[in-house]
């Protein structure tokens, strides 16, 4: 199934709102602009305001591209058969980097307005989305929790990611209530551990999981 400009029109309406904004402001920012914050939101690093095109263009425009060429090249086809639930998932992640996009250039231009704990919130929402239509993603070797066991067992695959979309819906949402509660500091290790929970616990479920049924599959 290839892609269709009427089915793409969302993502690319998404990809187009930071170089919009970039546009409108353009003539507001100096020549020097902040560019880099440390963990306590202070500016850190100073560069030329051409680096925020870099910016739009790396977030939603590289990460839509991958996702578009992907269906592709998947060699089991698998992706395609996704349909609408792939397209979804596409515009959805598109939507993010470009909403990304959109808060650091609109931090840039009001340089004391940073906030860490932003972008954690915003992590933790996509988290959660994801968590929310893992259960939808078939075996391939692009998208997904994609281990040696889950590729090698489509029903180590199927219940990996049933377990995995329920672990990172949660991790999503500890995430965005840490990011409104907690400091800064304390909620970047937050993120972090929790990241660290959802990445890991299906990893190793889905190991378990294959000799669980590598074990059962030799007593009979």
């Amino acid at each position: 199934m290839k892609p269709s400009i009427k089915k793409e029109l969302p993502a690319i309406a998404f990809i187009l709102l930071p170089f919009i904004y970039l546009a409108y402001i353009w003539n507001e920012l100096p020549a020097k602009v902040p560019m880099h914050w440390n963990i306590n939101g202070e500016i850190d690093r100073y560069g030329s305001k051409s680096e925020l095109i870099l910016i739009a263009f790396a977030l939603p425009v590289l990460i839509y591209l991958i996702l578009l060429v992907v269906p592709l090249i998947d060699p089991k086809y698998k992706i395609k058969s996704m349909g609408n639930k792939y397209q979804n998932i596409k515009t959805l992640v598109t939507m993010f980097m470009s909403v990304l996009a959109l808060y650091i250039i609109y931090s840039v231009k009001n340089a004391s307005l940073f906030n860490p704990n932003y972008i954690f919130l915003l992590i933790g929402i996509l988290y959660a989305v994801l968590g929310n239509y893992m259960k939808t993603i078939r075996a391939n070797y692009f998208v997904g929790i994609r281990t040696p066991w889950t590729l090698e067992n489509e029903t180590v695959w199927k219940a990996t990611h049933r377990i995995g979309g329920v672990i990172w819906f949660i991790g999503g949402l500890a995430i965005v209530a840490g990011s409104l509660v907690l400091g800064q500091k304390a909620n970047l290790i937050f993120f972090l551990v929790i990241t660290g929970i959802i990445t890991l616990i299906p990893v190793v479920y889905s190991y378990l999981k294959f000799k669980e049924l590598e074990k059962a599959s030799h007593k009979g």
